[in-house]
């Protein structure tokens, strides 16, 4: 009488949801994807978690048992069905971006990672910094950046398709770009540090934030009660200040010749979808963390 099995990694592995770019699902020799929280083997975030980073609250091998389940989905396997290496940095919020073209010998630091050598998958992790893809549909050549706000301040995704056109000949006219789920400006928040920065670095700053006053039923039922001597007479609500992360490496895109039909962003706040994705800011902190990958098929 046949015995029945226990769950098997492919059981596991059906479970993952991969978000993808519409624009790059048309290009036959790409693997890309944006991981989200649902499947894997991780139990300290909630379920049956898929963390691919090796956070200090989970299992190192559960995170390497995730890591083979996510890349078997995206089916970025040789022709043994091996999966294939999985290049990442040790990201320190920077615009430090490394060419790769085989699996380095020592582990590498920095916020970006090109390549074009085929069998490879570069990967970014985030929990509410944005993932961002470069795909040159030309020469055939892919990166991969990680932009928080310190790394688009410095221009990590403008200086990613300068580094393309470095090593890869690459015509921003031929570059595709996708913008992965992040924290969006609905739920961004902001100090006024954040806007100097940014003001010292763009012209259109200004077009990034906005500024929420908060509101007050009782202030505002009951004004006398709320009088300064300070003029206007009455103390100031505080104000919010939201960062539309997304634009601003949109408009970083463009200003590096990349054209506006070819820049696409996923539509989905890490903030406001906990259920589909980690969220560092929304989780206070313990989350775990997602990859937005990007390898050439032979």
């Amino acid at each position: 009488m046949p015995t029945r099995s226990a769950p098997t990694n492919t059981a596991k592995k059906n479970k993952i949801q991969i978000l993808r770019a519409d624009a790059l699902t048309t290009v036959p020799w790409l693997v890309h994807g944006f991981s989200t929280r649902q499947g894997g083997y991780s139990r300290v975030y909630g379920g049956d978690s898929l963390n691919l980073g090796q956070t200090k609250h989970d299992s190192s091998t559960l995170v390497e048992k995730n890591r083979v389940a996510f890349v078997q989905k995206l089916g970025a396997l040789d022709s043994q069905g091996n999966p294939w290496p999985l290049i990442t940095t040790r990201q320190v919020h920077s615009d430090l971006i490394h060419r790769v073209n085989g699996i380095p010998k020592q582990p590498l630091v920095g916020d970006g990672v090109v390549s074009n050598t085929p069998g490879l998958l570069l990967g970014i992790q985030t929990a509410d910094c944005l993932p961002v893809v470069l795909v040159d549909v030309k020469r055939r050549a892919v990166g991969v950046f990680h932009a928080g706000w310190r790394g688009t301040v410095k221009r990590i995704v403008e200086k990613g398709v300068g580094e393309m056109r470095r090593w890869f000949k690459s015509s921003p006219r031929d570059i595709r770009a996708a913008i992965g789920p992040g924290i969006h400006n609905c739920c961004y928040e902001v100090g006024d540090e954040v806007r100097t920065q940014f003001e010292s670095q763009f012209a259109y700053a200004a077009d990034l934030f906005r500024e929420v006053k908060e509101s007050d039923v009782v202030r505002e039922r009951y004004p006398l009660l709320f009088l300064t001597a300070r003029a206007p007479g009455h103390s100031e609500l505080p104000r919010k200040l939201f960062l539309d992360l997304v634009e601003a490496n949109r408009r970083q895109l463009l200003d590096a010749g990349v054209l506006a039909r070819n820049i696409s962003a996923l539509p989905h706040c890490t903030s406001c979808q906990t259920d589909l994705l980690f969220s560092y800011r929304k989780e206070s902190g313990p989350t775990g963390r997602m990859m937005g990958v990007a390898g050439i098929r032979s």
